[in-house]
């Protein structure tokens, strides 16, 4: 263990680490009349700006637009706002996350707009002993790390290499640096095993990597690993691994009281009629200086437009003229990641009780990394798994009886035979939401980031893109998707 690093900081959290931008678990938002959104009847014929996409990249970038006077619709092909973040109300009461749910130091830009908002937050509990299943044998542990053996020397230089590494990448340029090309032709599980001793720390790894990105170490290079790692910062503090994974002092630090769509709930009742549900867009043409956007509700015409919908969406639209090659290709190579989030309800938190954190992480089988999802109250008590990557492969395709019995005895090992009996029992798979497509985030595949990411935020003519995949700070969560979405509008003032 190298000097200055203790157990609690080996890589930064594991225990509790997921991305919060994405997620699952049922639950619908009201419609669209009760909440002062949608455009009622025939859009308007023309406008300054179309924002296509009603979650929080797009609302934001439509909040600021109007702000500063332009004429701006927002077309939503669901019938609800908030795109990747969606709120389930429990049956006993209360309000989970179905979708992205947490909030941390340096995510400035969306604890700042929930403040404008008031949508208030509440911490994540941490108290007591988290639970470590490691080959049929439970273990508690305090801290961040389960302290096995068998990775705690790994983890620790793992740590401090990718914080190194992390440290030297241009957040708004990653193909930039000296290595870009040989970072980006090596997948993390390359290099995972050659800078570790123990097969159990790729293991263990995929607790930060499932949740985060919904996909595996296998599946993304070496340099999105560091970039993705830089962006978990701002202008004033260089991104660690700590930072995203942890919990206290980190991404997954708080949650909000009111459920993290209330975000956009809120964004969109501001807006009001300025937001039209229903409304999926079938073609962008380019012609005569105007964007003719043309959605299953009508056509508008805008000076400009932003797209902040997930970057696979984007090739579904049929463009006249044609995307450049880059954006196709580069949009074509970024697939969505594999998750469902898995909440079973009790009357309780009876792990509390017992001096349990509600936090496990085990080495195999269906509840790979857990956590405590009460909602602000303290009751119910809720447990949370989250399923992604190869694991979502696994138990994702099971019919539903077959994986709540999976989940539920997951849950039982860790917190014992109570946790078989839940009052209620919800998920979502994220891979079915036809205008998501998966979660939490599109992963550019290796070798893309160095021949093809330049192209990631450069406008289409008319067309500027948001959404938290463009974010050069945390890209994959909350806070990535209101400073793309800040970015773009500043982009269209500009123009108009």
């Amino acid at each position: 263990m190298g000097p200055g690093i203790g157990r609690r900081q080996i890589l930064g959290g594991l225990a509790v680490g997921t991305a919060g931008a994405a997620g699952a678990v049922g639950g619908l938002w009201a419609p669209a009349s009760a909440q002062g959104a949608s455009v009622s009847g025939p859009l308007p014929d023309r406008v300054d700006v179309v924002v296509v996409g009603a979650g929080i990249s797009g609302l934001t970038a439509a909040r600021k637009l109007r702000a500063r006077g332009a004429r701006v619709l927002v077309v939503e092909a669901r019938d609800r706002v908030g795109g990747r973040v969606l709120n389930h109300h429990l049956r006993a009461g209360g309000v989970i996350e179905a979708g992205g749910a947490f909030v941390g130091p340096t995510q400035d830009r969306i604890l700042k707009l929930s403040d404008e908002l008031g949508v208030k937050t509440f911490k994540e509990y941490v108290e007591g002993e988290n639970v470590y299943i490691k080959n049929g044998r439970r273990s508690t542990y305090t801290g961040t790390v389960p302290p096995d053996p068998s990775i705690l020397i790994d983890a620790a230089l793992l740590q401090q290499r990718i914080n190194s590494m992390a440290a030297e990448i241009a957040v708004d340029a990653p193909w930039s640096h000296p290595q870009a090309a040989e970072w980006d032709a090596q997948t993390v599980k390359q290099w995972v095993a050659k800078q570790t001793l123990s097969t159990d720390t790729d293991t263990l790894l995929k607790c930060y990597f499932q949740p985060s990105w919904g996909s595996d170490a296998g599946n993304v290079s070496v340099l999105f690993l560091a970039w993705f790692i830089a962006t978990a910062g701002n202008e004033r503090n260089v991104g660690t691994f700590e930072r995203s994974s942890s919990t206290a002092g980190g991404a997954q630090e708080s949650r909000f009281r009111l459920g993290s769509q209330m975000v956009p709930i809120r964004m969109a009742r501001e807006l009001g009629d300025r937001v039209a549900l229903r409304a999926p867009v079938r073609r962008i043409v380019q012609r005569d200086g105007w964007a003719h956007v043309h959605t299953d509700r009508g056509t508008v015409r805008a000076k400009r437009v932003v797209v902040a919908c997930p970057p696979p969406l984007v090739l579904d639209i049929d463009w006249h003229p044609q995307l450049p090659a880059r954006r196709r290709h580069l949009l074509s190579n970024m697939p969505m990641g594999n998750l469902m989030k898995c909440d079973a309800v009790y009357e309780t938190p009876f792990w509390r009780a017992d001096g349990l954190s509600g936090s496990g992480l085990a080495h195999e089988g269906a509840t790979r990394a857990v956590f405590d999802n009460t909602p602000a109250s303290g009751g119910p008590g809720v447990l949370l798994a989250f399923v992604g990557g190869s694991t979502w492969k696994t138990y994702g395709r099971l019919p539903r009886a077959e994986r709540k019995r999976a989940v539920l005895e997951g849950f039982a090992e860790m917190f014992g035979e109570q946790a078989l009996h839940p009052i209620e029992y919800t998920e979502h798979d994220w891979t079915l939401e036809r205008w998501t497509g998966g979660g939490p985030i599109a992963l550019p595949r290796p070798g893309v980031i160095t021949s093809h990411g330049s192209e990631i935020r450069r406008p289409f003519g008319r067309v500027h893109w948001a959404g938290t995949e463009t974010s050069t700070y945390w890209s994959g969560f909350m806070d990535g998707a209101v400073r793309a979405g800040e970015r773009a509008a500043r982009e269209v003032l500009d123009k108009l």
